[in-house]
């Protein structure tokens, strides 16, 4: 895309008679692109089988194969909001599974050969036309079937959707920074209003809804792929005076804990190449913990998290108290200066009265512990 080699994910959803398609790609398909996709294509064909054959995908498979297997909960209820239910074809079914892969195998030794695209999103506006356009209209080469007529047939024995089903989406609570920004995926959001408080941003295939109190503050399109550290404000409103509040790296931090030692050293590496983890907040977390321990026992604690591929702060906080507990740590010696006494304020307090501690010798009778009646009382 643009001249540029991209690795991205086809999904594509198809009547089994008809051969009516819907394509699209992705450059990350998780559970929730997954449920977007389906709602994008359902609802427009406004119809919907009742059976959706799937292979064994743990996008929407929690154990098991084929018939036996059982599908995650929560996607269970989002196909019935649909009408239809998940089943994965048996293992070596070839029937169900060459259903499945020839339409990919068109997609490659059809749609993608000879064009160019630009973008992903030009590379979806062209697979909607191919996929909804030309090959709706285009006679199957074997049997001669025109995928429009035959499913103007087949819509008989399909389920009619309504027409106003929710878009799925995805709940994050988010604060407000002083200048009145929320952060989201590496991006900043303007809040509009004097108030700064933490917001609910509901997150959908390609747009924000940002809610305060219940009450739709924003509405943004989701920035391309890629994109971050942007900072965007409502379309026809004043630009906010004050940019997003600027997170600074951490080069310093990380310069700190190399200069430590080997093992320090070593664990910095797998971290940055650990993928996954936000390489300048734990790095600042992890430069803050060797701020509250001794250097010893901050190398032990990394030389045992590189061990057991430990990336997480807390379990390092844990493994530094394992350390610390273990008794070979003292407190280190404190070097006093005898010549405290000659200092001004020093010399200016020590005259003053004593206090009076005669009150902590006091103690009062609900704190008295119970005594035990001694049998020579009487004596």
């Amino acid at each position: 895309m643009g001249g540029t080699w991209t690795r991205v994910i086809a999904s594509l959803l198809y009547l089994r008679y008809s051969k009516r398609r819907y394509l699209k790609f992705y450059h990350v398909f998780n559970r929730f692109a997954m449920k977007c996709f389906f709602h994008e294509a359902l609802s427009f064909w406004s119809y919907s089988a009742d059976w959706c054959i799937i292979d064994n995908t743990n996008l929407a498979r929690l154990r098991g194969t084929g018939r036996q297997a059982v599908i995650v909960p929560e996607m269970a209820r989002f196909a019935e909001r649909y009408g239809f239910q998940f089943q994965c074809h048996e293992i070596k079914h070839s029937n169900r599974k060459a259903g499945e892969e020839r339409s990919f195998w068109t997609v490659e030794t059809n749609f993608l050969k000879g064009r160019a695209f630009e973008s992903l999103e030009d590379l979806n506006r062209q697979a909607y036309q191919w996929a909804t356009d030309r090959m709706y209209h285009r006679p199957v080469r074997k049997t001669g079937l025109i995928p429009a007529k035959a499913f103007e047939w087949e819509r008989s024995y399909l389920n009619e959707l309504p027409s106003h089903l929710p878009a799925p989406y995805r709940a994050h609570e988010r604060g407000t920074d002083q200048y009145g920004y929320a952060a989201f995926n590496g991006n900043y959001y303007w809040i509009p209003g004097m108030k700064r408080e933490d917001v609910k941003v509901l997150e959908y295939a390609d747009h924000l809804k940002i809610y305060q109190r219940r009450i739709c503050v924003a509405e943004y399109p989701l920035p391309a792929y890629g994109v971050k550290n942007a900072h965007f404000s409502p379309e026809g409103q004043p630009k906010p005076r004050h940019l997003p509040k600027h997170r600074r790296g951490a080069q310093q931090e990380e310069k700190r804990l190399r200069a430590m030692g080997a093992e320090v050293e070593a664990y910095v590496d797998y971290v940055i190449k650990t993928p996954g983890v936000q390489r300048h907040r734990f790095l600042r977390e992890l430069f803050t913990l060797s701020c509250k321990v001794t250097e010893s026992v901050f190398r032990q604690t990394l030389q045992r998290a590189l061990r057991y591929r430990v990336v997480h702060i807390e379990t390092l906080h844990r493994i530094a108290w394992f350390c610390m507990s273990q008794g070979d740590q003292f407190l280190p010696n404190v070097d006093v200066d005898e010549n405290f006494r000659q200092r001004p304020a020093y010399q200016e307090g020590y005259l003053t009265d004593e206090p009076d501690l005669s009150i902590y010798d006091e103690t009062s009778p609900e704190e008295e512990p119970d005594q035990p009646e001694s049998e020579n009382d009487d004596e």
